[in-house]
C-alpha cells in the first residue's frame, strides 16, 4: 500500500492507536496552519503593494469573517461525527443518506449565509465600528468575500466528511493548492490588472471555490459517499442529528469570537506596544494550538467511529492515548517556544517595549497552555459519542464568561498588560474542572451504566 493511500484510509476500528493517532492529526495539523496563514496572505499582499489603508480595511473584517469559520467549522463537526459513526457500523446505506444530507445542508448553509448577510454588508460594517476612512475598502472586500461562502462552507462540510472515513490527507492537498492559488491571483489581481482590495477578495473567494471543487471531485470517486451532480433530498433526521452535535459547537466558536473581540479592545486600549507585542506573540503560540487542536478532532472522529462500532472499550482506550500523547507534546512545544521565542520575535520587532510585551504574553500562556489539553481532548470525545451541548455549555460559561466578567471587573480596576492576560490560564483551569467533571459523569452514568452496548475489547 503506497504512503498516500495509507494516510487516506486508516482503520479506526482495530489494530494499534497511537501511530494512527499521529498519521490522523499531523496532515490535519497543517490544514490548521494554512487556514491561519490564508487571511494573512491578504494582509500580507495589501500591506506590502497597496499600503496601511487597505491592509487596515482587510484587517478590520478579522472578527467577522472568524465568525463564519466557527460557524460552518463546528456545524461540519455534527456531520463528521454523524458520518463516522456510520462508518463504524459500516452501514453503506446510511453513509449514502448522511453524506447527501451534509452536502445539502452545506450548500444551503452557504447560500443562506450569502443571501442573509450580502444586503446587509453596511450594517455589518457599523457593528463593527469600521472607521469611517475604511469602509469603502472594507464593503468592497466584505461584498466579494461573501459571494466565496458558499465554496467555504462545502469545503468544511467535505473535509469532515472525508475526516470520517480517516482521510485528513486530501483536505490539506487541497488547501495547499488553494492556498498557492490564492497567493498567486493576489499579485496577478492587484500587480497586473490592478483591482486593488477587490483582486485580493475575489482571489480568496476563487482560491475556495477550487479547494471545495478538489474535494468534491475526490468524494464522487469514492462511491461509499454516494454523491453525485444532482444531490437528493435531505434525510430529516440525519440533519436533525448533525444540527444536534454541530450546533453547539458552532454557537461556542462564535462566541469564542466575540469574547476574543471584548480582550483584543482591551489590549487595544493600553497602546501600541501592547498591541504589537500581543499580535506577534500571538503569532507564534497559534501554531501550538493548531497541533492540540489536531489531536482533539483526532479524538473526536476515532471514537465516533468505535461507537458505531459498539466498541466502548476501545472509545475509552482512544481517550487514554490521546491525552498520552498530547501532555508530554504540548510540554515539549512550550518548552521549545519559550526558548526560541526572543529570537522568533526579532523578525516582527526589535523594539524592547513590543519584545517585552511579547514574551511576558508568552510566559503567562504558552507554559500554562498544557491545561487546555484536557479541555481539548475530553470535549472531543465528548463530542465523538453525541455529547456536544454539555461542553459546550461548560466551556461557554468558564471562558468566555470568566474573560468577560475579568476585562470588566478587574482589569478596569487594574489596567495593566499581565493583569489582562492572566485572564487566559485562570479560564483554562477553571474550564478544565469542569469538563473533567462533565466527562467523569457523562462516562460513569451514560456510558458504562445507562447505555445499553456491548463491549468489545480493543
Amino acid at each position: 500500500m503506497s504512503i498516500f493511500s495509507r494516510l487516506s484510509h486508516i482503520d479506526m476500528l482495530s489494530g494499534s492507536i497511537w501511530d494512527k493517532l499521529v498519521l490522523f492529526s499531523v496532515p490535519l495539523a497543517l490544514t490548521n496552519v494554512l487556514q491561519q496563514l490564508f487571511n494573512t496572505a491578504d494582509v500580507a499582499v495589501l500591506g506590502h503593494y497597496l499600503g496601511s489603508e487597505a491592509m487596515g480595511a482587510v484587517g478590520s473584517l478579522t472578527a467577522v469573517i472568524s465568525l463564519f469559520v466557527a460557524l460552518f467549522l463546528g456545524l461540519a463537526l455534527g456531520a463528521n461525527v454523524v458520518i463516522a459513526k456510520h462508518f463504524g457500523r459500516k452501514s453503506p446505506e446510511q453513509i449514502v443518506r448522511a453524506s447527501q444530507t451534509a452536502m445539502f445542508l452545506a450548500l444551503l448553509l452557504g447560500l443562506t449565509c450569502l443571501a442573509l448577510c450580502y444586503p446587509l454588508a453596511d450594517d455589518l460594517l457599523r457593528l463593527l465600528s469600521v472607521p469611517l476612512d475604511l469602509l469603502p475598502l472594507s464593503k468592497v472586500y466584505l461584498q466579494y468575500y461573501l459571494l466565496g461562502l458558499p465554496a467555504l462552507a462545502i469545503y468544511n462540510f467535505a473535509a469532515a466528511m472525508l475526516r470520517s472515513q480517516g482521510d485528513t490527507t486530501s483536505p490539506f492537498i487541497s488547501l495547499a493548492v488553494a492556498s498557492l492559488l490564492n497567493l498567486v491571483l493576489n499579485l496577478l489581481f492587484t500587480l497586473c490588472w490592478h483591482w486593488g482590495v477587490a483582486g485580493v477578495a475575489c482571489a480568496t473567494s476563487l482560491a475556495n471555490g477550487v479547494s471545495a471543487l478538489i474535494l468534491l471531485l475526490i468524494l464522487a470517486r469514492r462511491k461509499v459517499f454516494g454523491l453525485s451532480l444532482f444531490l437528493r433530498k435531505l434525510d430529516l433526521r440525519e440533519c436533525s442529528e448533525m444540527l444536534r452535535i454541530g450546533l453547539p459547537a458552532a454557537i461556542q466558536g462564535m462566541v469564542f469570537c466575540f469574547s476574543n473581540v471584548l480582550v483584543q479592545s482591551a489590549i487595544n486600549s493600553l497602546g501600541a506596544f501592547a498591541i504589537a507585542g500581543s499580535a506577534a506573540a500571538f503569532t507564534i503560540e497559534i501554531n501550538m494550538y493548531c497541533l492540540m487542536s489536531a489531536f482533539a478532532q483526532a479524538a473526536t472522529t476515532f471514537v465516533s467511529q468505535n461507537y458505531g462500532a459498539r466498541n466502548l472499550a476501545r472509545c475509552l482506550r482512544v481517550t487514554r492515548v490521546t491525552l498520552a500523547l498530547t501532555l508530554p507534546l504540548n510540554l515539549l512545544m512550550s518548552l521549545a517556544i519559550v526558548l526560541a521565542a526572543p529570537s522568533l520575535l526579532r523578525f516582527f520587532s526589535h523594539d524592547p517595549r513590543v519584545l517585552e510585551m511579547a514574551m511576558l504574553r508568552i510566559y503567562l500562556i504558552v507554559l500554562p497552555n498544557v491545561v487546555t489539553v484536557f479541555i481539548d481532548v475530553l470535549s472531543g470525545a465528548l463530542r465523538g459519542y453525541g455529547c456536544s451541548l454539555q461542553p459546550a455549555i461548560a466551556t461557554l460559561l468558564a471562558i468566555c464568561g470568566i474573560r468577560v466578567v475579568w476585562v470588566f471587573t478587574v482589569f478596569k480596576i487594574w489596567p495593566d498588560f499581565a493583569v489582562l492576560v492572566v485572564s487566559y490560564p485562570l479560564s483554562w483551569l477553571v474550564t478544565a474542572i469542569f469538563i473533567a467533571f462533565v466527562y467523569a459523569r457523562y462516562r460513569r452514568v451514560v456510558l458504562l451504566h445507562g447505555h445499553r452496548l456491548h463491549f468489545a475489547r480493543p
